[in-house]
């Protein structure tokens, strides 16, 4: 069970073919950018205020597993708001790629840039997740970010390597992700496609394979909208202190 059988990395690239597509229309418009902006207006006005409040919004795609011959498609969407933050805020740290491990900890072990051109680039990490059994992965991709304009820009990476340190039990196979970043009033809205291909669950193995290949595609895609509103708090505190003391001098 090492390597995806060839039929399972066609039928993957057919579902990342059709979800590109829709993805790359909804980039092209600032109405259509964000998942929220489909929403009726009462219901978007909800969830706008449920972001505000400090909700992470985690929601599938589709029939989430979906099975292909020989393995599972997990397709999630999580959007978060973060407060006070500027879309340059949110793009430094995001793509602070030797130095990912301080906010994702411990599902990111270590991290670093390979090489970068512009707004693509090109990263490495290790990974750590754990239910039921812990699995650590070493895996590269490309990155590449765009922007639409000033306030709205976003962001495609395609895993191009994913090794299991100690074995290979097809926990994931491929890992694709699409962020999408919208200043608004008072912070920046933050929106995160997660398209994995993991193995399927065994006959007699549901017990042991089944918790990881269904839960954890949503639970680490919510970690990370979770850790990222937080880095950015975080960051955006240490900067209002900072700046809060300058001017306490400059009174002195």
């Amino acid at each position: 069970m090492a390597q995806p059988k060839s039929e399972t990395v066609r039928a993957f690239d057919r579902y990342v073919a059709a979800a590109e597509a829709r993805i790359q229309a909804e980039q092209r418009s600032t109405g259509s950018f964000l998942r929220i902006n489909s929403l009726d207006g009462a219901e978007r006005q909800q969830a706008e205020s449920r972001l505000r409040r400090g909700e992470v919004l985690i929601e599938k795609v589709g029939q989430t597993p979906e099975e292909v011959p020989g393995g599972l498609v997990h397709d999630w969407v999580g959007t978060a708001f973060l407060p006070g933050a500027t879309i340059p805020q949110v793009l430094a740290l995001v793509q602070d790629y030797d130095h990912l491990a301080r906010h994702y900890q411990p599902e990111v072990q270590g991290s670093r840039l390979i090489s970068r051109a512009g707004d693509d680039f090109r990263i490495f990490m290790r990974l750590r997740k754990h239910k039921v059994v812990t699995v650590v992965l070493d895996t590269e991709y490309d990155v590449h970010y765009r922007r639409l304009d000033a306030q709205h820009w976003f962001s495609t990476s395609h895993s191009t390597k994913i090794e299991e340190v100690g074995g290979d039990h097809g926990f994931l196979w491929r890992l694709y992700t699409y962020w999408r970043f919208v200043e608004v009033g008072g912070g920046v809205m933050v929106q995160c496609e997660a398209v994995s291909l993991t193995r399927d669950i065994p006959t007699g193995l549901g017990w042991l394979v089944g918790p990881f290949v269904t839960n954890i595609p949503r639970e680490s895609l919510e970690f990370t909208m979770e850790r990222t509103r937080a880095a950015v708090q975080q960051t955006h505190s240490a900067l209002g202190t900072r700046h809060s003391a300058l001017s306490g001098g400059d009174r002195e």
